[in-house]
């Protein structure tokens, strides 16, 4: 019989296993405790279980998150994390220190379907979504590796503060595997985040919004990045199945739940595209009924994109205009760029099952001889 991978199961879910295995709901507990709080993957080494609990789980159970194969620091203190997740697939994870926090940016699938014209991970194409192991393991393993080189340091309570699904993929597009992951990471017998300290960001996939509203709702940011459909179209793809009038009424609805008062509007500065002050004005009416902030993120560049950055002085210019309209406006500092971990670099290997791309084979340090993709077209 094939051993269960208990970082599958949230609370519920591993309470139900213990049960079929006559195991009291209190075993489930204190299962979840070792695992995500301890972060604990040795049975034997969970004492305040009894012992012919601990015999059973070493035959019935296995915790194995997805193997680390690269682990590199930029000069700004930014980690970036490689993970195996088989079949020649491998997905990257960023953890970002700051003074009194750390957040990692987590990936949801190998790839991504939707094809932003401005983000590598899209530019590569779409293998498959990552199981509840692969979304939570990313997070258990990078908590157990910094918990190893704290060295004693108390000025946290948790290796990680703050998590943002926004790593490799849609999240909401791989919903069923999200939602258990999210609950772990809520969950004061694993990892005990706040809902505010848990952001999801989507494209804007209207009907999963409405969803997560109602199922687990935390803190939500939308990449906008253009203010007109006609511009997001061409930049975001999925908005020609739920254009921007949906998109935000479908923000206004997820407030009446959300854990913060506002929505963040994510919108990558690109020169000549959507950085002028026209565009600038079109999102203050654009917005004009929903609470929000935005992010401001200065393009970073990917071989091939085919875009550059905004200059400083127009960013600056586009921030100002926002905040006279009295919207709460922040550039976003880039963070990890020497070793491809900013905003929108994150590209892992990816086996494409979408077609969007062709194969050239290369050799990389942690897989050997593997196959990257290759844009076929950029669109611009």
């Amino acid at each position: 019989m094939a051993q269960v991978n208990l970082l599958d199961f949230d609370a519920s879910g591993l309470t139900d296993w213990c049960s079929a295995k006559g195991e009291r709901p209190f075993r489930s507990r204190q299962l979840l405790r070792w695992i995500h709080r301890n972060g604990e993957s040795d049975f034997g080494q969970m004492t305040d279980l009894a012992k012919s609990l601990r015999t059973m789980l070493e035959g019935a159970a296995i915790i194995l998150p997805p193997p680390v194969v690269s682990d590199k620091t930029a000069s700004d203190g930014t980690r970036k994390f490689l993970f195996d997740v088989g079949a020649g697939n491998a997905i990257e994870t960023v953890m970002i220190p700051e003074a009194g926090r750390r957040t990692l940016c987590v990936s949801s699938q190998a790839g991504c379907a939707l094809a932003c014209t401005f983000c590598s991970t899209g530019r590569q194409g779409f293998n498959r979504n990552l199981s509840v192991s692969e979304i939570i393991g990313q997070l258990w393993s990078v908590s157990r590796l910094i918990r190893a080189s704290d060295s004693g340091d108390d000025s946290m309570d948790h290796a990680i503060t703050n998590v943002v699904m926004m790593g490799m993929g849609e999240p909401l597009t791989n919903y069923e595997n999200l939602i258990p992951a999210l609950r772990l990471m809520l969950d004061d017998n694993a990892y005990g985040l706040s809902r505010r300290r848990v952001t999801v960001s989507t494209s804007g996939i209207v009907p999963a919004m409405d969803r997560l509203s109602q199922e687990c709702p935390v803190a939500l940011a939308v990449s906008l990045h253009a203010p007109t459909d006609e511009l997001r179209d061409r930049l975001v793809p999925i908005n020609k199945k739920y254009p921007l009038a949906e998109l935000m009424a479908a923000c206004r609805r997820y407030l009446e739940f959300a854990p913060r008062d506002f929505v963040t509007f994510e919108y990558v500065m690109l020169a000549g595209v959507n950085d002028s002050l026209a565009d600038a004005r079109r999102l203050v009416e654009l917005v004009s009924d929903v609470p929000c902030k935005f992010n401001l993120i200065p393009f970073n560049p990917f071989p091939d994109s085919g875009l550059t950055c905004s200059a400083r002085d127009q960013i600056k210019r586009f921030a100002d205009l926002l905040m006279k309209a009295d919207i709460v406006t922040t550039t976003r500092k880039t963070r990890g760029d020497d070793i491809d971990a900013a905003c929108g670099q994150l590209a892992g290997l990816v086996r494409d099952r979408s077609r969007r791309t062709e194969k050239a084979t290369f050799t990389h340090p942690a897989f050997g001889r593997v196959s990257k993709t290759i844009p076929l077209e950029v669109k611009r």
